[in-house]
């Protein structure tokens, strides 16, 4: 296995949201991950399908193999528990008080296994008023107080789809979350529980907005402000052909140049920084990128400091120039999908390939997992020992 986490051991109790995201994050880092899914189990619903997807559909579980566990069943949650006493890594998706009720609970794994990292993934946290209550992203989006910013003038909130919490604020803040957990582990020797909110996640991702609040630089009025719609020479338009552009020309010499490509007379324009006066811009704005097409502008405004680019689909997306060039994507089986990322120099993460269809047997894996005997364990740990008195 290549990349930097080849070695680690994750087991994931499968689930939906944040816990497969997390896993394919895991995964793609090089680290084994196997999920424990229910022997009835065909594939993950997904963002409300009612059929769930294909195994070679799955993209969020690339990487990832599985084995079929009857929960419900003592010997079941036994092969759990031998499975993580030898893990590096846990990870579940249930509300509070589930995993505890099945037997596979962090006091339980830490018992057996003093180095593992336990993770719990969701929505509320594992404290509060609303730790046990259900809820989709949006709900958590909602809490945190970001799905209200998300909105023109006027307009109700627009919901990011699901990528603000169940995979920025939660599976991916849980991802560094192990990550720090695990460093900490190798140089302690103990494990600990990562409660890894969705909740929490997203309203970290609201650090900056909460600071240009404070210093009176952002409104709580929802597409008022330089960000979220509110400047009309951060937005998006409609040009001739229907199709769109994306504008982030904030900075008055990315402004300036802006303007000076759009090929009319801006001479009375309003000044920039007029807020008054915005409406009346983005009228102007507007009426200039509509004569155009999006591919003539892309051509008039490509090499520029403009800070403007095409809207582009998936589809166009994976076939532009420059992702073409740093492989942003790739087709495997059929299946578009993006690749992974941050990239590291000498230990680069796998390439993608269609998510594994067969299920591992349990007993197997058990053998192959329990390679770390007493001796092994017994000779890192003279090793690190060794290594701390020499120094070296």
């Amino acid at each position: 296995m290549s990349g930097p986490l080849a070695g680690v051991r994750v087991l994931v109790l499968a689930g939906m949201g944040p816990v497969p995201f997390t896993g394919m994050l895991l995964a793609d880092m090089g680290a084994d991950v196997v999920r424990v899914v229910r022997p009835s189990h065909r594939s993950a619903r997904s963002l409300g399908q009612t059929d769930g997807l294909r195994d070679d559909h799955d993209v969020v579980n690339r990487g990832v193999d599985s084995i079929a566990v009857d929960l419900k069943d003592p010997g079941g949650i036994e092969d759990v528990l031998r499975l993580a006493a030898v893990s590096d890594v846990f990870i579940e998706g249930y509300r509070p008080g589930v995993a505890e009720r099945l037997g596979v609970g962090p006091d339980v794994l830490l018992a057996r296994n003093p180095e593992i990292v336990y993770t719990r993934l969701s929505g509320y946290g594992q404290t509060g008023p609303l730790a046990t209550e259900a809820g989709h992203d949006i709900n958590y989006v909602a809490q945190a107080g970001a799905l209200h910013a998300m909105a023109r003038a006027g307009e109700p909130p627009r919901p990011p789809i699901n990528l603000l919490g169940d995979y920025a604020g939660g599976a991916t803040l849980g991802a560094f979350g192990i990550v720090c957990a695990l460093l900490e582990a190798w140089k302690s020797g103990r494990g600990q529980v990562v409660d890894a909110a969705m909740v929490d996640g997203v309203a970290l991702l609201t650090a900056k907005l909460q600071g240009l609040r404070a210093a009176g630089l952002y409104s709580d009025e929802p597409g008022t402000n330089y960000l979220d719609s509110g400047a009309p020479f951060y937005d998006t338009y409609r040009c001739a052909d229907g199709r769109y552009l994306a504008v982030g020309a904030l900075e008055p010499d990315f402004y300036a140049e802006f303007i000076a490509r759009l090929g009319v007379d801006t001479r009375d324009w309003p000044d920039q920084d007029d807020r008054r006066a915005w409406p009346r811009l983005r009228e102007l704005i507007g009426a200039a990128i509509a004569r155009r097409t999006r591919a003539e502008w892309a051509e008039i405004y490509t090499g520029t400091d403009a800070c403007v680019t095409p809207v582009l689909s998936f589809g166009e997306a994976a076939d532009h120039p420059h992702n073409a060039a740093r492989e942003l994507f790739h087709t495997v089986g059929g299946v578009l999908q993006p690749a992974p990322a941050p990239r590291l120099s000498r230990t680069p993460a796998r390439v993608p390939a269609v998510p594994p269809s067969e299920r591992l047997d349990t007993g197997e894996l058990i053998t192959r997992w329990s390679v770390r005997t007493d001796t092994d364990v017994a000779e890192y740990i003279a090793a690190q020992v060794m290594t701390k008195e020499t120094g070296e």
